[in-house]
């Protein structure tokens, strides 16, 4: 059966999944679209709930589960990329408490505290992900990993992350249970190069937001670390910096 209008209750359900976030949140399953996207959530077992399909789109080998097929405009109304590949899926989401993290003992952990663009969360995911961080911890967060930006922004490398959400004390109790040395990015004349720090060993990582920073919270909680820079301004993007500390970490350990 062809679903051809945009008042089906499947396509009214698919669209509130991706712009309502209590909705999201309250179904406990969220949106992903595109062919890599898809791919990447079944090869990292998120268990799909049902999948939209344009025939006149999408030539790959169908996925196993639920199918509906749409027409052009329907599909053109659901999916949120300016490009598309003609799937979206919908899936369970997965609750991960900070408590279940094993870390190795070469874990490099990345922490972001109160990150708020889902487009910015993406773009970190992907560096740590790229760069072999063990996990991306969001302390104190205000945006949801199911947002369609960030698995957007992330190419769905969300799927194969150990991603964890937490309050800022949950944290910082976490970290010193499992001796990680905690590295801030508080900007005051105690901080070291960020290339000085020992990667070979546990440790952790801690982002503010771009506009204050870290809180008050972390202050005298780790070692403070800075990246050095040799233009006129003292700060980088949230996610540059980011991908600048995840490429140190695979750096130090490849030796």
């Amino acid at each position: 059966m062809l679903i051809e209008s945009f008042q089906n209750e499947k396509i009214k359900n698919v669209t509130k999944l991706l712009t309502d976030n209590r909705f999201r949140k309250k179904s406990n399953v969220f949106v992903v679209e595109g062919q890599q996207e898809n791919a990447r959530a079944i090869q990292y077992d998120f268990e799909p709930v049902e999948f939209f399909i344009c025939e006149n789109i999408f030539k790959e080998k169908l996925p196993q589960g639920k199918v509906h097929y749409v027409s052009d405009k329907v599909y053109e109304k659901i999916a949120y990329r300016g490009s598309s590949e003609g799937i979206i899926g919908v899936y369970k989401t997965k609750e991960t408490p900070l408590t279940s993290y094993k870390p190795k003992d070469n874990s490099t952990v990345i922490i972001v505290e109160g990150v708020e663009k889902p487009g910015n969360l993406g773009a970190i995911l992907r560096s740590c992900e790229a760069f072999g961080i063990d996990a991306l911890i969001v302390a104190d967060g205000k945006t949801d990993f199911y947002n369609p930006n960030v698995i957007r922004s992330s190419v769905g490398c969300l799927f194969g992350m150990e991603v964890y959400q937490a309050e800022n004390d949950e944290t910082f109790e976490f970290l010193k249970k499992n001796s990680f040395n905690i590295y801030t990015t508080l900007m005051d004349e105690t901080a070291e190069d960020l290339y000085k720090r020992d990667f070979t060993q546990r440790s952790a990582v801690l982002f503010g937001t771009e506009h204050s920073g870290l809180s008050d919270f972390w202050i005298g909680k780790g070692k403070n670390t800075l990246i050095p820079m040799a233009g006129s301004i003292d700060s980088l993007n949230l996610s540059n910096a980011v991908a600048i500390t995840c490429y140190e970490s695979l750096k130090q350990k490849k030796g």
